[in-house]
């Protein structure tokens, strides 16, 4: 048995072609074997705690082997619970839209949230960084309205799966399968052709989990 944890970011819900392939990829999942466990994250339903002060003071005294005060531990400990919530999934799959060349508002607040040190990273003057979300691996769902795919100046304005890619890795995440649905600001043809392209790769990755 092993558990997924799905990150939900579009707030189109039935309109979103993220949402559509991811559905297509937890079903194979599921159906392939029926005692996997999947929990939902839909990030315009989470009340995310604030990266405020205390929690910023909090972190640096983590950093330093300080003790933080009452009002910095009770703001940790609202970072620590979504941490170890992350941290308990053997499988992560993340269905996003591109926004601004980048990724959504939501999800940026959540990964400040879990990257934090002493949780998913460390950092020693003797060995660097290093990733303490290790022995998992992630799917990326990622749509996006252009084919910054099809050339490399078009790449160069990709910072949605370039970021994603990125601090998976820095956590520790090394095994990461991205699906790309692209263009989708286009006829509705080729969207579809999109749509059902990233499906079909979605659902036989899927298989293999």
């Amino acid at each position: 048995m092993s558990k997924i944890l799905y990150i939900e970011v579009s707030p189109r819900k039935d309109r979103s072609a993220s949402i559509e392939v991811a559905q297509s990829f937890l079903k194979a999942y599921q159906d392939e074997n029926t005692v996997n466990q999947t929990e939902t994250l839909d990030l315009w339903e989470l009340k995310l705690p604030e990266f405020n002060g205390d929690t910023i003071n909090a972190k640096y005294r983590v950093m330093h082997g300080e003790d933080p005060n009452s009002e910095e531990i009770a703001a940790w400990e609202a970072i620590t619970k979504y941490a170890d919530q992350f941290k308990a999934a053997d499988h992560y799959l993340i269905s996003t839209p591109m926004w601004n060349f980048s990724i959504p508002y939501k999800l940026k607040h959540y990964i400040d949230i879990i990257s934090q040190p002493g949780l998913t990273w460390a950092f020693s003057p003797e060995e660097g960084y290093q990733g303490l979300v290790t022995g998992k691996s992630a799917t990326l769902i990622l749509a996006r309205g252009g084919e910054y795919s099809s050339s490399d100046e078009l790449a160069a304005m990709d910072f949605q799966k370039s970021y994603l890619e990125m601090i998976l890795g820095f956590i520790g995440i090394t095994e990461i399968k991205t699906i790309l649905i692209e263009p989708t600001l286009i006829d509705p043809e080729t969207k579809t052709q999109a749509i059902l392209s990233a499906i079909e790769q979605a659902v036989a990755h899927a298989k293999l989990l």
